[in-house]
């Protein structure tokens, strides 16, 4: 059986309350070796510190402040968020980023954020996951003169353009693909043909963006290989050449 890292899971998520060892069971069972979850704000990181605790070594922790998240009071978020950065290792500076899907109201706050935990990012040396949802573009132009030869990372579910693609890879960072490349209407089919084997990652995002057959339930990490066997049909190439590539390509993305 090939296994798979899910390199973005919220699986301490109260969606997992009730099931969340079962459904790690699952994913056990469905050759899922690892699963890196993101933070998203204070609310979250008690719940995703105990996952990792229960499944040491199976579960690993990010910390960041989600884009979502950053309010009027984001400058007391990312003190929480440096406070951790400072006390413990992380696998990344996630979920951070952009986001002008949900609300513009805090835009200029969301960039100040972005750079800050970039700037966190290259002094602890860790990579960071981006959230970019409708913006980016914004994101690309906000993260290009941070660059340093050094900071890497991953835009996280990536549904742009192959001209986005490009612009993200050249810069020395991956494209976490997951459940959006099995939507008919993504336009992913037209983009993943052409992306570098070396650049991908994959991912589930759960609870969210459950792949054909499951749109509109409850996503989990056992979908990953629903989000492979797509993706090894528009590369045209076999699962378990996948499977090695994606593993290898997570592993040097954490380091």
């Amino acid at each position: 059986m090939n296994t798979w890292i899910d390199t973005h899971a919220h699986i301490y998520n109260e969606e997992f309350k009730a099931d969340q060892v079962d459904t790690l069971a699952r994913a056990r069972e469905s050759g899922i070796s690892k699963i890196y979850m993101p933070n998203v704000d204070h609310t979250s990181i008690d719940a995703m510190l105990q996952a990792e605790e229960k499944n040491r070594g199976y579960c690993i922790a990010m910390m960041g402040l989600h884009p979502c998240s950053v309010k009027k009071d984001f400058e007391k978020e990312l003190y929480i968020v440096e406070s951790w950065l400072a006390k413990r290792k992380f696998a990344a500076v996630g979920e951070m980023g952009t986001d002008l899907y949900w609300d513009k109201t805090f835009w200029e706050q969301q960039k100040e954020a972005f750079i800050i935990q970039v700037n966190w990012a290259k002094k602890y040396e860790l990579p960071i996951v981006i959230h970019s949802r409708e913006s980016i573009d914004e994101t690309i132009q906000l993260l290009d003169p941070l660059l340093d030869g050094k900071l890497t990372g991953v835009f996280h579910c990536f549904g742009g353009t192959l001209a986005q693609a490009k612009r993200i890879t050249d810069m020395g960072f991956y494209l976490g693909l997951g459940g959006v490349t099995t939507f008919k209407k993504s336009g992913l089919d037209e983009v993943i043909p052409f992306l570098d084997f070396e650049n991908i990652v994959l991912e589930t995002d759960c609870p969210y963006l459950s792949p054909i057959p499951h749109r509109g339930k409850r996503n989990e990490p056992s979908y990953i290989p629903l989000i492979a066997n797509r993706i090894a049909e528009l590369k045209k190439i076999k699962l378990d050449e996948l499977s090695h590539i994606t593993n290898a390509n997570a592993k040097r993305l954490f380091k």
